[in-house]
């Protein structure tokens, strides 16, 4: 095998498939990344035989062939090259050469035959949804999926289509976030419900374009498949059950609150310099029209700070862990939000003023 390419072509294709590559080593092969060329493109191929990614790139191919090498190192070396043509070759006992003007390299590879199928993947049975409509629903779940790997079913998210909406909901056990778009299509291999795994998500989230592309996805045998140009991403789902989020989103109530985003945000991120460095627990005062923002670290001090809200209900003094109102406030793209609160005991909801296709419940802290 033989072909040349741009170094910023290359790099775009190895830096893709970095966050895939089995960190662990258990099976060697893994940590290679497979190249084959033919018809003038590339195509890279990695899995960690839970998720996999295939993406096609434009080469000057001058020998057909395909081998696999290190993807870590392979990706270091390229990164380092000068910014011009490559010039990449397979020899014999799977060894690769790469030539970038007075740069030589030598890897050992190790062949191809070894290396886990990519699925063949038929577009008929999926269906289209905007990138933008798919990435907009992941920033807003994402920050909320659990860390517990013991919770295996809350190590993602949740993906539902139910009455012309698709929803994606996650949750840690301290906070929930749902969101949802409404969709022409009928998602129906969606209808009960599915769980995205959390490093799947991860991958998707840094392959998928911001701007308005059209993507194809769907499930085929428990996998979760999505296809953009150039790039097949498919991931194994989380074989567990969700819990019943609609039991956990409180109703909308009359002791609502209506606060400047960037205030809030910023209020709470100074107040926060002085909480404990563990719960991170701030309180929140709500009164007429203003909410007073208070901690205290008996090895630091305290800190107290006033802003201007709309609000009419009763005093109520709440506590909660000021990085997850922090997540939730950069989730929101509006100026404004509603702060839903029933008591100091229930959970909290905050949603933007307008849109309402995403809410976030947020559970309190004793303090």
């Amino acid at each position: 095998m033989q072909f040349k390419i741009e170094k910023e072509v290359f790099l775009k294709a190895l830096s893709q498939v970095q966050g895939i590559i089995e960190k662990k080593h258990t099976i060697p092969i893994l940590a290679n990344v497979h190249i084959s060329a033919t018809d003038n493109e590339i195509t890279l191929t990695a899995t960690d035989l839970e998720i996999g990614v295939r993406s096609n790139f434009s080469a000057q191919v001058i020998k057909e062939g395909k081998v696999t090498v290190s993807a870590k190192k392979l990706f270091e070396i390229i990164r380092e090259l000068p910014d011009k043509e490559i010039l990449f070759k397979s020899k014999e006992n799977c060894w690769i050469e790469i030539n970038c003007e007075k740069s030589t390299f030598n890897l050992v590879g190790l062949s191809s035959d070894e290396y886990p199928k990519f699925p063949e993947i038929k577009s008929d049975n999926l269906l289209n949804i905007s990138s933008i409509v798919l990435n907009e629903m992941i920033d807003k779940t994402i920050y909320s999926i659990s860390n517990d790997e013991t919770k295996y079913n809350l190590n993602g998210i949740f993906i539902k289509y139910e009455n012309s909406k698709l929803s994606m909901i996650s949750t840690d056990g301290h906070r929930l976030s749902y969101s949802y778009a409404d969709v022409s299509d009928n998602f129906d291999f969606f209808e009960n419900g599915l769980i995205l795994p959390k490093k799947g998500i991860y991958e998707l989230r840094k392959i998928i374009s911001k701007e308005n592309e059209n993507l194809k996805i769907g499930v085929v045998d428990n996998n979760f498949i999505i296809i953009d140009e150039n790039t097949v991403l498919i991931m194994r789902l989380v074989d567990g059950e969700f819990p019943d989020y609609k039991r956990v989103i409180p109703e909308r109530c009359e002791t609502t609150s209506i606060i400047n985003k960037d205030e809030f945000y910023h209020a709470l991120k100074r107040i926060s310099i002085l909480s404990s460095e563990k719960t991170k627990g701030i309180k929140i005062n709500f009164e007429k029209n203003k909410a007073v923002l208070t901690s205290s670290n008996p090895d630091l001090g305290d800190a107290r700070e006033e802003i201007d809200i709309t609000y009419s209900g009763p005093d109520i003094s709440i506590g909660f862990n000021s990085r997850y109102i922090l997540d939730i406030l950069q989730a929101i793209d509006e100026n404004f939000l509603e702060f839903h609160l029933k008591d100091n005991l229930s959970p909290g909801m905050i949603e933007p003023e307008k849109n309402k296709k995403f809410i976030s419940v947020i559970m309190p802290m004793r303090l």
